[in-house]
């Protein structure tokens, strides 16, 4: 009865472990499902965020060349008022030299 007694007690252990060793082994793949979700989900977002940033540098860009092209619009136009006094000033030289003789 001793060997009996023996491997019922070892059959009494073991069966629980593994059983145990299913469940977590069906736990581990859930676990391992919901990662590769997680991780899935997470490339998807960085994609974006990618799409995002070359859209946002795209727009910087292209809000420079706007810029520049403003700044060179002032500047013509800032000439162009300088001639326009200058042209002003000359007219009225001549006004007062005619009215002078």
């Amino acid at each position: 009865m001793s060997k009996f007694t023996t491997a019922l007690k070892v059959t009494a252990l073991i069966l629980p472990l593994g059983l145990a060793g299913c469940a977590t082994t069906s736990d581990l793949d859930k676990v391992a499902a919901k990662a590769d979700a997680a991780q899935s989900t997470a490339n998807e977002a960085l994609a974006k965020a990618n799409s995002a940033q070359s859209t946002a540098t795209d727009a910087l860009s292209k809000a420079n060349a706007a810029q520049s092209t403003a700044d060179q619009a002032m500047s013509t136009a800032n000439a162009a008022n300088q001639k326009a006094d200058e042209a002003n000033m000359k007219v009225e030289r001549m006004f007062k030299k005619a009215m002078m003789k």
